[in-house]
C-alpha cells in the first residue's frame, strides 16, 4: 500500500478510525491493538488500546493482545482488521449471535476461513499463548483447537449480499475501488 492502511483517509476519517465507528456501532467497548510504538490516530474516548508484546508475531499475537484487554470486560470479542472499511453492521451482528456456546465463531469461503471477521471468546487468550509459544502463529491454528462455530459465507449474504465486510484493502487500486464503492471521492489521486 506504500503507507501504513490504518492511516489511509476514508471520507472524513482514516480507516482505522471507520471501522472502529462502525464495531463501536454493535458491540463494546472496542479495543485497538497497534504494534509497539505505532501511532494511532485519534480514537473515541472510550475506545481501549492494547499493544502488541513482541513486533512481527502476526495476527494472533494481535488477538491475544485484545483478547487480554477486554477479558475484564465481555465474554466475547468481535475480532476485525482495519483494513475493512466496508464492514456492515448486521454482519458483525450476525457473527455475535452465532457463537452460541462455541468458542469462537468464524466465516469460511470454500476452504479458506476469516479470522479476522470472527468472535472469539476471551477465555482463549491462554490457547493463544500456548499456539504462540510453540511457534504456531496462524490464526486457523487456534480455529482448528477450538470449539470453532464455522458459518459459510453463503450464509451472510443475507446480511452482507456483496460480502463487502469481508473485503480487505491491499492495493491503492483496492482502496480506490473501496472509495468508489461508499461513494467517497480519492484524496489520494492528484
Amino acid at each position: 500500500m506504500g503507507r501504513p492502511k490504518a492511516d489511509l483517509p476514508f471520507g472524513d476519517e482514516t480507516m482505522l478510525q471507520r471501522v472502529v465507528r462502525i464495531v463501536g456501532g454493535v458491540v463494546g467497548p472496542v479495543c485497538v491493538v497497534a504494534a509497539p510504538g505505532q501511532s494511532l490516530p485519534r480514537l473515541p474516548e472510550t475506545a481501549l488500546v492494547a499493544r502488541d508484546h513482541e513486533a512481527g508475531l502476526g495476527p494472533l499475537a494481535g488477538i491475544r493482545a485484545g483478547l487480554q484487554v477486554l477479558s475484564d470486560h465481555v465474554d466475547a470479542a468481535y475480532v476485525s482488521s482495519c483494513d475493512v472499511p466496508l464492514l456492515q453492521t448486521r454482519f458483525v451482528e450476525r457473527l455475535t449471535e452465532s457463537l452460541g456456546d462455541a468458542e469462537l465463531v468464524v466465516p469460511r469461503d470454500g476452504t479458506y476461513h476469516h479470522p479476522l471477521a470472527a468472535v472469539y471468546r476471551t477465555s482463549l487468550v491462554d490457547r493463544v499463548t500456548s499456539l504462540l509459544d510453540a511457534d504456531r502463529r496462524r490464526p486457523y491454528f487456534l480455529v482448528e483447537e477450538s470449539d470453532a462455530q464455522v458459518v459459510d459465507v453463503e450464509e451472510l449474504r443475507e446480511v452482507d449480499p456483496e460480502l463487502r465486510s469481508l473485503r480487505n484493502l491491499n492495493t491503492p487500486e483496492d482502496h480506490a475501488a473501496a472509495l468508489a464503492a461508499a461513494g467517497l471521492p480519492n484524496p489520494l489521486e492528484s
